[in-house]
């Protein structure tokens, strides 16, 4: 079924944190949904693009519309993507790389002041984040999106800036931090591509300034979360360090 947007909205209000990316296309108008539902209210929810998430129970019911829609990944609660994945997988080709475990982390609670220089990114500081952002996007997925779509890529960073989803601190010439929201509701900001210039890392520059930002976020949100590869080890270190907590956990399947 195409469930209604009054629908995903209650739907992802049950789980705010985990569904944080639905509910932010479907605000947009952005999304194209498929649903499961259960005297009226939905029970599951998949969102089928290049990205396909599916949440809540019996996500098998998706593996359909997933292998029509030759998604580039995969990704959500670790259990949701179980299901769908076991349903589909015989279907689709092998994936590139297979991550479960990835922790979310969750904060609520407004960290000390880093004292930093982060600010809002602007269009002039699109020609350093579209190499940095790809750079960013290498480490974390191992795909070069330069090379894959520049135009594409280019279009979405920009995008990120005039959203107001974009913030940097900048010292002679060197990002010292810069991260992105991926989605933002009334609920939550979860961020994406938390990244440190190679030249400027181990210096405790990421700590003081994603405290800034959680501070900034949490003036307008109750929570901020994010996700992060369980083999990470120095971001989980960051993260537990300024006082986020790990709730659930996610799993990614990239093609």
């Amino acid at each position: 079924m195409s469930p209604t947007l009054d629908q995903v909205l209650a739907f992802c209000a049950d789980e705010p944190i985990e569904r944080v990316f639905l509910e932010d296309i479907a605000r947009r108008g952005l999304g194209r949904f498929s649903g499961l539902e259960h005297d009226g209210r939905l029970v599951s929810l998949c969102h089928v693009g290049a990205n396909v998430v599916p949440s809540g129970v019996r996500c098998a019911t998706f593996a359909d519309a997933t292998v029509r829609g030759q998604a580039r990944m995969i990704i959500g609660e670790e259990q949701a993507v179980g299901e769908l994945w076991g349903a589909a997988s015989y279907r689709m080709p092998t994936p590139r790389d297979d991550r479960p475990g990835q922790p979310v982390y969750v904060l609520d609670e407004a960290p000390e002041p880093g004292e930093t220089g982060l600010r809002p990114a602007t269009l002039g500081d699109l020609e350093r984040l579209v190499p940095a952002c790809a750079a960013a996007h290498r480490e974390e997925i191992g795909i070069d999106p330069l090379r894959r779509d520049p135009d594409g890529f280019r279009w979405r960073t920009r995008a990120q800036i005039e959203e107001g989803r974009s913030w940097i601190w900048l010292e002679d010439d060197v990002i010292r931090f810069k991260a992105e929201a991926s989605a933002w509701t009334p609920s939550a900001v979860q961020l994406q591509q938390v990244w440190v210039d190679p030249a400027a890392r181990r210096h405790g520059y990421a700590q003081r300034a994603l405290r800034d930002l959680c501070r900034l976020l949490l003036e307008r949100v109750p929570a901020v979360c994010l996700f992060v590869r369980p083999e990470n080890g120095p971001a989980l270190r960051l993260y537990d360090s300024i006082g986020m907590r790990r709730t659930i956990t996610y799993r990614s399947l990239i093609f």
